[in-house]
């Protein structure tokens, strides 16, 4: 009786850090938790109140990021700012559902974006008393879909509609199979260059790509000043990155969303989930914050509407905002595009003319003459390239004529390993 007393006591203490932990208690954990707690990994030999104990104060769940992890920064120092940063605040999140969503659902963001973004260490380092290093398949729990992770191992995601969700199934997700980043080929992890450090510093990555690679002259297009001083190196090695056109959310009274929209993706309970176009090639070319030639995509072109009791929706593709964003895919390849993937390419900039417009977005009631014509629309961490510049870079100038005739020639050859047997 006396050992169950002690057991019920200290368990009340555990679960509430409210509770003063007499020091004589500190040692007692094996009261209750004698053999049926096995601590494995790089903590095997650190105590119990190393981790759950804070001055006089017992806690429950060191690794809580709504205590700032407070029973794992007494060793991992300052890693409390992890939860300042963006991971965690949604902070950019928030801010883009306040200016769309938001203005027609004030509570769309608790319905529809709870489902990422830490709450704790051991949402990243594992669980129970096995704390591990992230890898690779733990950071895309996350960074999967549309956002960037998944992209870097060869993932696209699938349209909406369930008639395209089949084929293999990772993470709850349905993807297409996509050539994968050199890196990830070569068997570097998302950790070899986001290290611990530069997420609490809040920055996006600990290396640029020359911190590893220096421009090899030899290859024509480092030998354009331009290119090396204008342009980010991933502008033109992307192989590929996934975009969606017009993202729709759709919501239904009821239990069950009805016809027709019932085969589309369940995106929560009251709202199901659509895309007007989904692509997964070269991304269109921007201006990052830094001031140069970047990839773009939107995040998001967002639209609502509202179904009614009948298949007429009561709000049809209401648009709320049409976002572009710099961005980075992880999608790196040796190669690059040839000099017309740029050159002579308006499309590619958002400067779409009328007479090569292929979807008609205004008789489909979308409120856009194009998703690649800049009116409209904005970009929130850079700018739109300007015409002005685009006919500058577009210019067939003597330099250019030589340069392109030069790629040609050494693209026309035959590659020396095909004669090979």
């Amino acid at each position: 009786m006396t050992w169950m007393i002690r057991c019920i006591v200290f368990y009340l203490l555990l679960v509430n850090s409210s509770f003063v932990l007499p020091a004589q208690a500190a040692g007692q954990c094996r009261y209750c938790h004698n053999g049926a707690v096995k601590v494995q990994g790089v903590h095997t030999a650190v105590s119990c109140a190393a981790c759950h104990q804070n001055g006089s104060k017992v806690i429950a769940d060191p690794a809580a990021g709504d205590t700032g992890a407070a029973g794992c920064t007494g060793c991992h120092k300052n890693y409390q700012q992890l939860y300042k940063q963006d991971m965690a605040t949604k902070k950019k999140e928030k801010q883009f559902i306040a200016a769309s969503y938001g203005r027609i659902d004030a509570d769309f963001g608790k319905k529809n974006c709870n489902s990422c973004h830490i709450k704790g260490c051991k949402d990243c380092h594992g669980s129970g008393h096995k704390i591990t290093l992230p890898k690779t398949d733990d950071c895309t729990k996350c960074h999967k879909g549309y956002f960037v992770g998944w992209d870097y191992l060869g993932r696209a995601p699938r349209d909406d509609h369930d008639r395209y969700q089949r084929g293999r199934f990772v993470q709850g997700e349905s993807y297409l199979k996509m050539l994968p980043d050199i890196h990830h080929s070569k068997g570097m992890t998302c950790g070899d260059c986001h290290t611990m450090q530069s997420l609490l510093e809040g920055k996006i990555s600990a290396r640029k790509c020359i911190d590893c690679h220096q421009p090899d002259m030899q290859v024509i297009e480092h030998r354009i000043s331009a290119h090396l001083e204008k342009m980010e190196c991933i502008a033109c090695h992307a192989a590929w990155a996934a975009q969606e056109y017009g993202t729709f959310y759709l919501q239904y009274q009821g239990d069950n969303p009805p016809e027709p929209f019932d085969r589309l993706q369940l995106a929560s309970a009251g709202y199901v989930k659509s895309s007007y176009l989904k692509r997964q090639d070269l991304p269109p070319l921007g201006i990052n914050e830094h001031g140069k030639v970047a990839p773009i995509r939107p995040q998001f072109i967002a639209y609502f509407s509202q179904l009614g009791n009948s298949w007429m929706p009561a709000i049809e593709n209401k648009l709320l905002i049409a976002r572009w964003r710099a961005f980075t895919p992880h999608t790196v390849q040796r190669g690059t595009v040839t000099c017309d993937g740029c050159h002579n390419n308006p499309r590619r900039f958002l400067l779409e003319p009328p007479t090569e417009r292929i979807y008609n977005l205004q008789q489909d009631g979308l409120g856009l003459d194009s998703f690649w014509d800049q009116r409209g629309q904005q970009m929130v961490n850079g700018s739109f390239m300007d015409y002005a510049r685009y006919k500058r870079l577009s210019a067939r100038t003597v330099e250019y004529a030589r340069y392109y005739v030069e790629k040609w020639k050494k693209l026309s050859k035959p590659a020396e390993i095909s004669s090979q047997p």
